[in-house]
This record gives structure tokens, sequence and C-alpha cells, in this order.
């Protein structure tokens, strides 16, 4: 009787297991992997296994949005590169230029989408319905600079980047917000001390390494990979716009700790020239916008900004710095019928060139024009009445956007050594009293200008 209860209970114990290795399959087979992306069905023409995961993948992150309306947009650079190639093809063909799994299919950790925050507020609802689909999910959060000001460094927080990962793919969305220059701003992608920094690869992530500036996209729904997708009208355009879109903040901190050992000038006549020169600013960008010239803050509007996140206002003056590369003969008559006459126009394309415009009342908007060398990047100025030359030597820089008095602006990203260069090491301590031939540290003699030049390279008007 023993023996029997013996052979039964092993018995029993051995069908256990079995159904219970077969609910285990089941269970895989029909629940985990449609969850988890480790078996899903192949889309239309495309590769098995790991190209048929990240397709799967962003059609639940897509399904997964639209269930919340949330509108998206693709930002990858690496899709958009290839749908740029087929642009044409894929805006006349509603269904997609190819049965096959072109673009979504391709080799890669994740995919990226931008977000506007103005379009959605309701984050708890999408969590816990990802969660259901299998998603896990991040969301790193910092400060809005948006708040910070003299008066006010707290800045509450606000999400920046959404972070969602399927099996073996992830989902990157990154969280754009409308700033008072009228552009769209993302934050920096800045991991808290207690988050899994293995939770995807960071490092490989297109956008989040540094905060970048980028103009409204027009944008436009096609069908690729037979997904319905938002896309930047102009992939090309956008690609480029990414490639230069790095962007500083104004140093708000260091701003109220410069006022605080030197006090603001809140004079009427302070007051008043700031309000010119931000409208001299304005009126000078967007007239070299419409151009297509690419220009920066140079010399005291750029320490100003640097300094004290406003216009100096003993400068007199708005001073921008170009490219010579960049230089287009219609800046003159472009200034000129925006009203703004030309001043002074002194050197040559070739040498030394610079162009001053009157602006309101006695404010003056200077610009400099950039020479590269292979060791150094210059910019020249004259002496009209002797014909002397000068040649201010700068370290080499790239351009960064910045904010500054409500505008979307560029500044050179090294910042730092741009204004050491230009102003020593005691920049930071107010100089009222400038001379343009011997105040500057990087100002050195040049020659002087044959007298036989001096008609074309001496213009004062």
């Amino acid at each position: 009787m023993q023996k029997i209860n013996r052979n039964v209970v092993l018995a029993l114990l051995s069908l256990t297991s079995l159904i219970f290795l077969l609910f285990q399959l089941c269970y895989y087979k029909f629940y985990l992997s449609q969850k988890n992306g480790a078996a899903f069905s192949k889309v239309r023409g495309s590769q098995s296994g790991q190209e048929s995961i990240r397709w799967h993948v962003v059609r639940k992150f897509l399904g997964l949005i639209s269930s919340h309306n949330i509108p998206v947009y693709l930002i990858d650079p690496l899709i958009l590169g290839l749908v740029d190639k087929d642009i044409e093809q894929i805006r006349s063909s509603p269904d997609g230029p190819s049965p096959e799994c072109k673009y979504f299919c391709t080799p890669r950790d994740f995919t990226t989408f931008a977000l506007l925050d103005k379009t959605w507020k309701h984050e708890v609802g999408l969590f816990r319905t990802a969660e259901k689909m299998g998603f896990q999910w991040l969301k790193i959060i910092n400060k809005d600079p948006r708040l910070d000001g003299m008066d006010d460094l707290s800045g509450m927080e606000i999400p920046l980047h959404y972070i969602f990962k399927l099996a073996s793919h992830a989902i990157h969305l990154v969280v754009f917000y409308e700033r008072s220059g009228n552009f769209l701003w993302h934050g920096p992608l800045r991991l808290k001390q207690h988050m899994d920094r293995k939770f995807v690869p960071f490092r490989k992530l297109h956008f989040g390494r540094y905060p970048g500036a980028y103009e409204k996209p027009e944008l436009l729904l096609v069908s690729i990979d037979d997904l319905k997708v938002q896309i930047p009208k102009n992939p090309s355009s956008f690609l480029e716009e990414m490639s230069h879109s790095r962007f500083l903040e104004c140093r708000y901190r260091e701003a109220r700790a410069f006022f605080q050992l030197y006090p603001d000038d809140a004079s009427l006549d302070a007051v008043e020239f700031r309000k010119k020169a931000k409208s001299l600013l304005h009126l000078a960008a967007l007239t070299l916008n419409n151009l297509g010239v690419k220009f920066w803050l140079s010399s005291g509007t750029c320490l100003g900004w640097y300094r004290q996140c406003n216009v100096i206002p003993y400068s007199k003056d708005v001073d921008l710095g170009i490219f010579i590369r960049d230089y287009k003969a219609d800046i003159i008559p472009a200034f000129q019928n925006a009203g703004l006459p030309l001043k002074h126009k002194f050197g040559k394309v070739e040498d030394s060139l610079e162009l001053s415009f009157q602006g309101e009342g006695d404010v003056k908007l200077d610009i400099f024009f950039f020479y590269e060398e292979d060791d150094h990047i210059w910019n020249g100025g004259t002496q009209a009445k002797s014909g002397k030359k000068f040649k201010y030597l700068f370290p080499k820089f790239t351009l960064c956007w910045t904010e500054f008095v409500e505008l979307k602006v560029h500044v050179p990203c090294e910042t730092l050594q741009y204004v050491e260069a230009n102003y020593g090491l005691e920049w930071k301590v107010p100089v009222k009293t400038w001379d343009w031939k011997s105040s500057p540290f990087n100002v050195q003699d040049n020659g002087v200008w044959p007298i036989d030049e001096w008609d074309n390279v001496i213009q004062i008007y």
C-alpha cells in the first residue's frame, strides 16, 4: 500500500510538472511574446527577428500615443536621413514607397520622436496604459529655465524626456517647449542619482547631451513601412538644423552676483537705450535672417549677454559678428531698406571689412566681419583719419544658440575664451572708458591702407 501511494504521488508530481510546463509555454507564446516583442509577426516584406521587433515596438508606441490623442512627430536622424532620400516618392504615395520594411527596421537601439509640451498634459493615464502594453518607462525632469530671472532662480521642474522600452528596443520621446523668442527648445538629459543608467544606452541618444533650439517645424503626415507618422515637412532642413542646435542659457546666477557688486543702471537714459538697442537687434536679426546670413553677438553685446544677461547701458551700440564667407552684397541695401542708413564702411571684402548703420537716436549697429586662419580667427578695424589698420585675434570658436532680449540668436559656444580674448581676465569688472584702438587685449597693429585705396576702404556717410 505504501509502495502504491509512493508511485501515485510520483505520477501526480510528474503530471503536475508537465501541466505547469505546458502552461508556461502557452503563457509565453500568447501573452509575454506579444507583450515584449519576442515573437512578433512579420511586417510585410520585412526581415524577421530584431528587425521585426523594432517595427512592432514603434507600431505599439504609435498605438499607445494615439489612444491618448498625443500628437508626436518623428525626429530620429537615422530614419529621417533615409526618408529624405525618398521624400518625393513618400509624398506622392499614400501607402509609402516600398512594400518592404525599409525605415523602422534599420539596426538601432531606439527610435526618437518629439512632443510639443502644450499639446498634452495627462501623464498618469498614458503610463498606466503603457505598462499594460508591456512597456517599461522612464521620465527625466529638470528645472524650467524659462522661469529663471534676476529675481527668481528656483525654477519648477518640468518633464524633458520620456523613454519607453519594450523588449530590446526603446522609444525616446523628447519634449519641446516654446520660448519667448518664438522658437522651440528641448532640455538636456541628466539622470538623477537613483536612476538606472543601464536602462537604455543613454550615450547613444541623439537628443539630450546638450539643450537644443529649433524653429517651429511644419509637419507632414506620411505612411512609411505601413505606419502613419508625422515628420518635418523638409527633413533635410531639420537635419541641418539639428547639427547646429546646441543652446546656451543665460547665466542668471552669475549675473545676479555681478549686480550685487555693481548695481545696475536703472536711470531713464539706461532704460531708453536698452529699449532702443533691443529694437535695433530685433530689426537686424530679421534683416539678416531674411538674407540667410548667419551672425552672432560680438564685442560689448556678447559681453553684456554673458556677464549680466542684458545690454550694457553705457556701450551705446549693438555689435554683431559675421564670417566673411557668409558676406552678401545685399546686406547694405537690405539694411537701408529696413530704415537703417549706412554710417560707415571700412575695409573691403578681402580684408578688414566692417559696416556701421545708424539706428534710432544715437544707437548704432556695428557689424564686424571675421576672417579664418589656420589657428585663429580675426576681425579688422580702421582709423578713418590716419588709414591705420588694426587686427583683433580670437581663438577658433563654434556657434551656439541662446535667448537674448526675447530673441533667438547665436553666440560663440566657447564664450569665456571669446570674451577673455577681447576683454582680458578682468572682464567681470565694468570699464566705461574704452578705446577701440588700444583697450582690447587682442588688438595689434596691421599696417596702413595705401592712400590710393582710401576712397574705397574708408567711406563715411
